[in-house]
């Protein structure tokens, strides 16, 4: 399994996303954001941070890189994509993912750690989960609320696109309590807090976050 790892200017989490590949058996493959290149990868991590120095708005200018473009095709082919943080605003940037990600609606940068509830383990990157399992996994995002109009809202839950929903109280005013969504088919999943952070419980609240990882593992091997 071979993984692209999106470094952006201003990119803070591809060092960790690298290692959860790793952690999974993977192989972790850099991917640069000026690049036409996405170096026959199975799939691609954009990670957390604050591409570009989040000017504009957040993603608003990565979704314009050269290695997203290639990034948009590929998952148009049905390629796995995982968006993390920053990550998950750029895919909805890039309309890879439906909704917008907005500024925390108490206006604080959170930095804790989270509680989610597993909505549907059928994505290709959520497989290893059992359905209704709750991961903890840390957060820390500024700009973290997601939100989206009536009808798209209906469409998510309608159709079982909910990857992942805040447990308890809700850190950043998130419509539905939504931390997590999935495109139609599945393969491109998107989710604020941060999975590669909790890989190993030497270093993370949990290793919950590692079943991303191996569930992607899954995924390619089947397919």
């Amino acid at each position: 399994m071979r993984v692209g790892v999106i470094t952006f200017p201003g990119t803070l989490d591809d060092v960790d996303a690298a290692r959860a590949v790793r952690y999974a058996d993977g192989e972790a493959v850099p991917l640069w954001h000026g690049d036409h290149d996405l170096k026959g990868v199975d799939a691609v991590i954009v990670p957390g941070g604050f591409s570009y120095g989040d000017y504009l708005r957040c993603g608003a200018i990565a979704r314009f890189a050269p290695v997203m473009q290639e990034v948009v095709e590929a998952a148009k082919k049905g390629m796995p994509v995982l968006g993390i943080c920053n990550g998950f605003q750029i895919l909805a940037e890039a309309h890879l993912l439906p909704g917008a990600l907005v500024r925390n609606h108490k206006l604080h940068f959170v930095c804790r750690d989270q509680w989610l509830k597993v909505e549907n383990n059928s994505t290709a990157w959520t497989t290893r989960y059992e359905r209704d399992a709750e991961i903890l996994v840390p957060l820390k995002s500024g700009e973290g609320g997601y939100q989206a109009n009536e009808e798209t809202l209906r469409e998510l839950e309608g159709e079982g696109r909910v990857v992942f929903r805040y447990v308890g109280e809700n850190p950043n005013g998130s419509r539905n309590d939504i931390a997590g969504i999935a495109s139609a088919n599945g393969r491109v999943v998107g989710l604020m807090p941060h999975p590669e952070h909790a890989i190993d419980a030497l270093t993370g609240p949990t290793d919950d976050g590692l079943g991303m990882f191996f569930s992607l593992l899954d995924s390619v091997v089947k397919a």
